[in-house]
């Protein structure tokens, strides 16, 4: 399955007035089909530039920029949903190990964890968390840290 974006005819720049639509694969342009195998062959780094992916897939140039920016697999978009948290914690022990475990216990896969050295009693810990695995939305998520024993604060940061 792929997203297509809704937009105006040479508009390629996303906003905030984007429209997706899911679309089964069996239904797409070849066009569209193509410009996704020549972007794989890019990422994965079976072929080093746009003219030898297009080439490859026997895709014309102006097609593949045509639609480049407009078309990406479903999975690659799940893998994109990252959400960055700053919290306060009380400096005791075991205080981070048990928020990690609560964000591994709902799927959320931690990427990154930054810790400054406790001032009063307190440290601020901000983590990214991949959520593509979560059943759970990201205010449920800030819910239940701002319930955890030493978590005087949670809050959402950023998101994409």
């Amino acid at each position: 399955m792929f997203t297509l974006t809704d937009k105006k005819k040479g508009d390629t720049k996303p906003n905030e007035h984007d429209r997706y639509y899911l679309v089964r694969e069996d239904i797409l342009p070849e066009a569209l089909l193509k410009t996704v195998q020549a972007k794989e062959l890019l990422a994965r780094g079976h072929v080093r530039t746009i003219h030898e992916a297009v080439e490859q897939v026997e895709l014309s140039r102006s097609a593949f920029y045509k639609y480049k920016d407009g078309i990406f697999p479903l999975s690659k978009l799940d893998r994109e949903r990252i959400v960055t948290i700053s919290m306060d914690l009380e400096h005791r022990s075991g205080i981070l190990s048990k928020v990690l475990a609560m964000i591994a216990g709902l799927e959320g896969n931690v990427l990154t964890i930054h810790q400054t050295i406790p001032l009063q009693g307190i440290a601020n810990v901000v983590i990214s968390v991949e959520t593509s695995l979560m059943e759970e939305n990201v205010t449920f998520v800030l819910e239940m840290l701002r319930a955890q024993d030493g978590v005087s604060r949670a809050a959402l940061v950023g998101q994409g």
